[in-house]
């Protein structure tokens, strides 16, 4: 038997050879393992930027005014001062949440609460109708969520009960109901005579706008990590864009549902992100010529060819909202709460300015509250943000220097929309306010 002693020392003698070996070093250059995550440029650029003409819009039919997500320059005053304050009912709670932007059409303005209420308000402020949407045998409380849209004489909602609801613009008179058997959340996009929907568990859904029966649906990749509200499908000539939970995005002829193509968002931010866990599509996909711009909320947006989905370029930044493009820039919140300008060539920083992250409730600031952020929105010239800490914040789109602030009694729940020169939002509170 060999001496446990002799067997000590030849293992020391080995681990000491072990480590007296010199570490070889290749050559060549050091490169990032993900050399798209390496540190962005922080020097901002006043770089040249060439506006479309303010325009007069009399309507506001989709987020971010149309069914491409997209809206030219809407006009809009310089000095913004509230013109009115109109209850639309529950605002946001501990379970509940308003995740409908208003949509402006024929002289009404159109809300949808935080307990399935929709509402319609005259463009001076009075109450024409409300009507509650919570189906029989549930109670308005348990489930929020959902969205707008109007074209002609119908109003769509989709809400938290999995329903997408047609109503008469007039007076709020129910036309007809379909079942999506999941929730519908996001808002939903009509066109012509067919209403698109992204529900909650990855299917898409063409109905038919005069009569409720579904003309086709799709299925997706299922996910699990979204939230309520989730991204609403754009729509451009014969191609409808549906954006999923899972990050996936597909495109399809819009009449017959036939697929055109099919890609993703992936991949997340390195080091502090806002929820890396959460894979849903958060900026709802924009299409400006022949592009389409989509961004998650973990911290990507791509630009891709809209006809065949090819990614034309990856910027490591979230969009949690429907981007802004114009004049070869495009303008964002990404989900680090920072305002930005991108090169629409190839996704690059021109400037980025921080937007407040959170505010103290309490003394020594414990019990902080996150600040949520909506927009931006280009109009009269200028950018704006819709913030839940009570602020509408105006920024100079060339260089991003914040330009005024306009209170915005108990703060933003939605995205700011422009319609007849006016700036329409959504408190916290369950009100509508509106600034001119």
């Amino acid at each position: 038997m060999i001496p446990r002693f002799l067997i000590a020392g030849v293992l020391s003698l080995a681990l000491v050879a072990g480590c007296s070996e010199r570490e070889v070093l290749l050559p060549g250059e050091r490169l990032e393992l993900r050399a798209e995550d390496a540190a962005v440029e922080t020097v901002n650029r006043a770089v040249p930027l060439t506006l479309p003409a303010p325009r007069v819009n009399a309507d506001w039919t989709h987020r971010n005014g149309t069914p491409q997500h997209r809206i030219v320059h809407p006009a809009l005053g310089s000095q913004l001062t509230q013109i009115f304050s109109t209850g639309i009912g529950a605002g946001d709670s501990r379970k509940a949440r308003i995740t409908a932007d208003p949509v402006v059409s024929g002289g009404r303005v159109f809300t949808l609460d935080a307990s399935s209420q929709v509402s319609a308000v005259s463009t001076a402020g009075g109450p024409l109708w409300s009507r509650d949407l919570t189906p029989p045998f549930e109670r308005s409380r348990d489930a929020s969520g959902g969205g707008l849209a109007v074209q002609g004489g119908r109003l769509f909602v989709t809400t938290g009960f999995g329903e997408l609801t047609a109503l008469d613009v007039a007076n709020g008179q129910v036309l007809w109901v379909q079942e999506l058997d999941a929730p519908g959340g996001s808002a939903p996009t009509v066109v012509d005579d067919l209403v698109y929907v992204a529900a909650r568990d990855s299917r898409a859904w063409a109905v038919e706008t005069a009569t409720g029966r579904v003309r086709y649906t799709m299925t997706g990749a299922p996910s699990l990590a979204n939230f309520a509200g989730g991204a609403g499908v754009a729509v451009e000539d014969d191609l409808a864009i549906f954006p999923f939970p899972s990050r996936e995005v597909m495109a399809t002829f819009r009449k017959g549902g036939l697929r055109r193509w099919t890609t993703s968002v992936p991949g997340e931010r390195l080091g502090f992100a806002a929820a890396r866990a959460v894979t849903d599509i958060s900026g709802d996909p924009v299409i400006d010529g022949d592009r389409v711009y989509v961004g998650n909320h973990g911290g990507r947006l791509v630009a891709l060819d809209l006809g065949s989905g090819d990614r034309i370029w990856t910027a490591t930044e979230g969009a949690l909202s429907p981007v802004w493009p114009t004049g070869g820039s495009v303008f964002l919140i990404n989900d680090l709460g920072e305002l930005l300008r991108l090169d629409a060539a190839d996704g690059s920083r021109i400037w980025s300015v921080d937007l407040p992250t959170s505010i103290d409730r309490r003394f020594r600031g414990r019990n902080k509250r996150i600040v949520a952020h909506y927009g931006p929105v280009l109009a009269g010239g200028r950018l704006i943000v819709a913030s839940s800490d009570g602020l509408l914040r105006s920024f100079d789109p060339v260089t991003g220097a914040l330009i005024g602030n306009t209170p915005l009694p108990g703060g933003a729940a939605t995205h700011p929309v422009v319609a007849q020169q006016t700036l329409y939002v959504v408190n916290k509170n369950g009100q509508l306010l509106a600034f001119r």
